[in-house]
């Protein structure tokens, strides 16, 4: 059996033991019936992971902290995935494939197109249903560290904030109408450190939005001569990108 990964919130350094929260006790005691001295995996999101051993089961477990290993698993190309807000369960999709592909950082955006309305305490819930579902496929993936899923935003204030407007990354736009593939930005620019992919929702981004990411030095991007869902396409891309410049 798979030994089982479970993300703690708190910093594990220097603890001998750690009680685990109700939805990862559940887990371990109702879905997979673990019993007391099972070996277990956790991390706190810092890098590195622990060996562990079940102490008690119950609502809230208990785990001995053991050995620390620092393997980290991060991709050696810093990825931003920047995305329109899509419907559904879309999106969870999205977050949960992002994460498994090394991303480390989602920017939800919303943008013209999107259909998706959310504020207050409702994009409160949502934002945190995502950390969950990254931190879910972290314990899933062995990743080490979770992504940041950020506070979502307009389009057009993402690409005012310093950070993006200076960001001397690789900043690409997919835009299924531009001629432009990835091995011709490799031979002009070489192996970036990091980079940021801007994609739109459902329907794609409006030729204003394209524009004014263009505006900030975005390079747009074709994957090739078939149109993909929202869904589809940042896997697409994420995957191309790790390969030409990250670990696949």
């Amino acid at each position: 059996m798979r030994i089982p990964r479970i993300f703690c919130p708190e910093p594990l350094a220097g603890r001998d033991t750690v009680e685990l929260d109700e939805s990862a006790s559940r887990h371990l005691v109702k879905v997979l019936r673990l019993a007391p001295g099972r070996s277990l995996v956790l991390f706190d999101g810092t890098g590195g992971e622990y060996s562990a051993e079940l102490l008690e089961t119950g609502k809230r477990a208990r785990a001995r902290v053991l050995e620390y290993f620092p393997e980290d698993r991060q991709s050696p190309l810093a990825l931003t995935l920047a995305i329109g807000i899509s419907r559904g369960d879309r999106f969870d999709w999205v977050v949960q494939k992002a994460t498994e592909l090394g991303v480390a950082r989602i920017q939800p955006l919303f943008t013209e197109r999107c259909e998706v309305k959310l504020s207050g305490e409702r994009l409160q819930k949502k934002l945190g249903h995502w950390r969950q579902i990254a931190t879910s496929a972290c314990e899933q993936c062995a990743r080490n560290r979770v992504p940041e899923i950020a506070e979502p935003c307009k389009l057009a204030q993402f690409l005012q904030r310093p950070a993006v407007a200076e960001e001397d990354s690789l900043k690409l736009v997919l835009h299924h109408r531009t001629d432009i593939q990835l091995r011709e930005l490799e031979q002009a620019r070489g192996r970036p450190q990091s980079a940021l992919l801007l994609v739109g929702p459902e329907g794609g981004l409006s030729q204003v939005e394209i524009d004014a990411a263009l505006a900030q030095s975005f390079v747009p991007l074709r994957l090739g001569p078939r149109v993909l869902r929202t869904e589809t396409a940042p896997v697409v891309a994420l995957s191309v990108l790790q390969f030409q410049w990250g670990d696949l």
